[in-house]
């Protein structure tokens, strides 16, 4: 039996995927919240949200995430990052994983990944649960409602949390995993609850596809300034270190919290969603965010509720620190209703530096941004990934090393040209800590991170005296009004200017020690601002 709207010509059954029971197709939130209640699937919250846990997956499952080597891509996948399964592993999985859904009840949505017409996919999304449905309906972009009987899906996903993969024999690492299948035009999810994977997996799968076509997917969130699209700002950075928060600015026009593409007709959002984390959310600093948290429709994972009120808890993180809320777009006021922006006029990289020694913002040449993004240094943030629960120093190269099928180069290469072509000024900025390393000093004042970033992005910051910095060669203003001077100094910050240093001299030699990987693919001015 299926219920919804789907063109009779592209059920499930024409793909192969026959015998379940009831098949929802393109069900709309207030329908998949019913639905999700009834199957006892999480908790209406106040406003109308959806209240889930996650159970023990609370964050991404990186090591279980695999490619199918066949022979279309078996030259272009970065295999060094990304597990390899044989395709034999691959049909296996799935034939099984298709015996598994038999008579099973799931929940079709049929989106689109990126809100340029010339360069978006469609993607088939199948839910063995409800609430996975209304949040890919939520994060990626909806169709309209009469163009579905003539959607025609060029991938298709199929997420089943309570399939369990044989690592024997289907090639994977675990019981959990996402494989992707380039040739099959599949990605399978299986034995894992956490939502971000969906959304992640599209995002891995625009990654591969696009640079063919001259555009660099990017794991960033994007603003502009109001009325003014030309005026675009991009926000590199992992999961984190402020995206989300800092692309939300009031003044500015909002196109995305986490992915986009930059094409030769400009910046577009991947997604139809904001994934933002709710732990210590602000209503002060952040009351856009704050407020979607009691919105209907928005789902609210993992976080501590009163049982009687539904009041939500944004300072228990006995769940995950990684807890989150997901919400359409268009409930932040300023968004921007085509997610369409210009050329990046400002790139900023953002860091959690949990070492305490980066500045709060440098400018960079463009051979700097190309090594700082290379090395996309940040810290995991506490949740974010199975195991982490405090920062931990990382190298994520192009600020989402998880998410690349390629090899670095490219998308390296990618941005290099396109900064060369449009003359973005790029920008490091650190969200992390000042005054010591983490355990001792103190995050970076979002106050400070804030007024800086309107410095940078109204042009003033780039009439202010600058310093070269004796560590890493960049550029880092002397004086910013509404920014105490001391912190644009971190040596200053720190009660022992000599362990300052002996910490500097380390992450100097972490940089280099990580980059050296990347230096046969490389320019030689790149290779030039590595050695500062």
């Amino acid at each position: 039996m299926t219920f919804g709207r789907v063109n009779p010509q592209f059920r499930l059954e024409d793909q192969g995927i026959t015998g379940l029971g009831n098949v929802y197709y393109n069900l709309i939130e207030p329908a998949l919240i019913e639905a999700a209640l009834k199957r006892d699937e999480g908790t209406l919250g106040q406003g109308g949200t959806f209240l889930v846990t996650t159970g023990k997956f609370t964050g991404r499952s990186p090591k279980d995430k695999h490619v199918v080597k066949t022979d279309n891509v078996a030259d272009s996948i970065w295999w060094e990052n990304n597990a390899e399964m044989s395709p034999q592993g691959f049909d296996a999985l799935y034939d099984d994983m298709l015996a598994y859904m038999k008579d099973g009840d799931y929940f079709v949505q049929d989106l689109v990944g990126g809100a340029d017409p010339a360069y978006s996919i469609n993607v088939r999304m199948i839910s063995e649960l409800a609430w996975h449905s209304l949040f890919n309906r939520t994060m990626l972009r909806r169709p309209e409602r009469e163009t579905l009987d003539d959607f025609t899906a060029d991938f298709t996903l199929i997420n089943c949390p309570g399939f369990k993969a044989d690592p024997e024999r289907h090639g994977c690492r675990s019981e959990t995993v996402i494989a992707m299948n380039f040739e099959r035009k599949l990605i399978l999810v299986a034995n894992t609850e956490y939502a971000g994977e969906n959304k992640k997996s599209v995002f891995s799968l625009l990654n591969y596809l696009l640079p063919e076509k001259g555009i660099m997917p990017m794991h960033c969130s994007a603003n502009h300034a109001q009325g003014n699209p030309v005026d675009t700002a991009v926000f590199f950075g992992l999961s984190g270190t402020g995206k989300t928060t800092l692309s939300a600015d009031p003044a500015r026009t909002l196109l995305g919290d986490d992915e986009h593409g930059w094409s030769d007709r400009g910046t577009f959002n991947f997604e139809g969603g904001c994934y933002a984390k709710t732990i210590s959310l602000d209503p002060d600093a952040e009351p856009e965010i704050y407020a979607t948290t009691s919105k209907f429709g928005t789902i609210i994972e993992n976080m501590v509720f009163d049982p009687e009120t539904f009041a939500l808890d944004f300072e228990d993180d006995s769940l995950t620190a990684n807890m989150r809320c997901a919400y359409p777009l268009h409930y932040i006021s300023n968004a921007s209703e085509t997610a369409l922006g210009g050329h990046p006029k400002n790139i900023i990289m953002l860091t959690c530096d949990a070492f305490g020694v980066l500045p709060p913002i440098a400018r960079l040449t463009p051979a700097q941004a190309m090594y700082h993004f290379l090395s996309g240094f940040t810290a995991k943030v506490a949740g974010t990934e199975r195991g982490v629960t405090e920062p931990q120093p990382t190298f994520s190269t192009c600020f989402g090393a998880p998410f690349m099928p390629r090899r670095p180069e490219v998308y390296g290469n990618l941005l290099k040209a396109k900064i060369a072509k449009h003359g973005a000024t790029c920008w490091l900025v650190n969200t992390g800590w000042t005054g010591g390393a983490y355990g001792t000093g103190s995050r970076m004042p979002i106050q400070a991170t804030r007024a800086l970033l309107t410095a940078a992005l109204d042009g003033s910051l780039g009439d202010a005296e600058f310093r070269k910095d004796e560590n890493f060669g960049f550029d880092v203003p002397v004086a910013v009004p509404d920014v105490a001077e001391v912190l644009l100094d971190p040596r200053r910050t720190w009660d022992d200017p000599e362990a300052y240093d002996r910490q500097a001299a380390k992450l100097v030699g972490m940089f280099a020690d990580n980059f050296a990987q990347y230096v046969p693919y490389i320019d030689e001015d790149v290779k030039a601002a590595a050695l500062g």
